[in-house]
């Protein structure tokens, strides 16, 4: 299996259960963990290394707090919501239990502030503020949450507030947390490098440190989020980036937190020194020109608009082919995007994956003669 994050992303996955397989059948054993559940990806090449129970449906406990970041950084872009505006400070969430950054009831207080509160201090008082501010009411942004759920494709999730406090209906699995969190840092990267690796933020004349121990351990880590409740344990989401390579670490249900860093510490290690990553086709690179029937131009390249990375165990990186399948006949126009055929890639002679090759450029409708000449041409070929 493989967690592909969704977008409009020029490498798409067609086949995921074969290619998990087989790498899982070349790498080494990986390593066993003191979690409910866990998993680790490849983000830079969309590949999942290693799970267990990951579509088991538990509770998330402050990882819910990343898709309330995600819709806050969401409404800073669509300029609905500014990093230097302020909001007011309602009871309700100045009574929400839990975690608090200490804002007070009837003050206003700045998004800045409020984004670090909830990302450094796992404020629950934080996430209620900027659900009103952002929806009006935090049952509002409640449907916001699950709507994007479903639209970044965690279906096993379902969210009841923006907190994470504990809910009979409130569930998520690793591998939707894996594509809530691998959106966050691809959607909103400048944010996420602000914000989620700030180690300790004082607020009301309050310092509280970053819960998530691995930023003060692995200078490589940089960010994402704790979580912990009784019944879900202790969590975490980590994502750590050496040469190029950033991996993905899903921990979810230890015992204690000690243990979900450390736990989280060996699956990365494990992740980086197991595996390499090979860059099969660079951003833009043709990898098949093919012919564009009744097309202004003659031909049209196909490749991956952000590359090709595909991720194997040490020492199989020479042991890499593939092979393009194209469409029989392409027809203009053709839009930049569009499939044109799959490439399939083998490793050490067995298949491991089909990706989706597009088209890197427009090709307009051609003129009536183009369109003429070839409409005989194809008549005959």
């Amino acid at each position: 299996m493989i967690v592909m994050p969704l977008r409009k992303y020029s490498l798409i996955l067609l086949t995921l259960i074969a290619t998990g397989h087989s790498l899982a059948q070349q790498a080494p054993v990986p390593p066993s963990l003191a979690a409910k559940s866990w998993l680790l990806m490849d983000m830079s090449a969309n590949q999942l290394l290693t799970a267990e129970k990951s579509d088991e449906r538990l509770e998330p406990a402050s990882l819910t707090k990343l898709m309330t970041a995600y819709l806050s950084f969401s409404a800073i872009h669509k300029k609905t919501l500014s990093l230097d505006q302020t909001l007011p400070v309602s009871e309700k969430a100045w009574r929400t239990g839990g975690s608090k950054m200490f804002i007070h009831v009837d003050t206003q207080v700045s998004v800045d502030d409020l984004l670090k509160g909830m990302i450094v201090q796992s404020g629950n008082d934080a996430c209620v503020t900027l659900a009103e501010g952002i929806a009006g009411s935090e049952e509002n942004f409640v449907q916001m949450m699950n709507r994007e759920a479903q639209r970044l494709g965690m279906k096993n999730t379902h969210f009841t507030n923006a907190t994470g406090l504990p809910d009979p209906q409130l569930y998520t699995t690793a591998s939707d947390l894996a594509r809530l969190a691998s959106a966050l840092i691809r959607d909103f990267p400048e944010e996420y490098k602000k914000y989620y690796s700030i180690k300790e933020f004082r607020y009301n004349n309050i310092s509280q440190p970053n819960r998530n121990r691995l930023l003060f351990i692995d200078p490589s880590v940089d960010g994402v989020k704790t979580g912990h409740t009784e019944a879900a344990g202790y969590c975490l989401i980590s994502s750590a980036q050496r040469d190029k390579r950033r991996l993905l670490s899903v921990v979810l249900g230890t015992k204690s937190d000690s243990t979900r860093a450390s736990e989280s510490q060996k699956l990365l290690n494990w992740g980086f020194g197991a595996f390499q990553s090979v860059e099969l086709f660079a951003k833009d690179q043709a990898v098949a020109t093919l012919r564009a029937w009744k097309g202004a131009q003659r031909d049209v390249r196909g490749g991956f608009a952000d590359g090709l990375n595909v991720t194997v165990a040490k020492g199989y990186g020479d042991k890499i082919t593939h092979e393009f399948v194209g469409e029989a006949r392409l027809i203009a126009p053709i839009e930049q995007g569009q499939q044109l055929g799959i490439l399939k890639v083998s490793i050490d002679g067995k298949p491991a994956g089909e990706f989706s090759v597009v088209a890197l450029e427009n090709v307009a409708l051609g003129n009536i003669f183009t369109r003429l000449w070839d409409t005989i041409r194809l008549w005959f070929n």
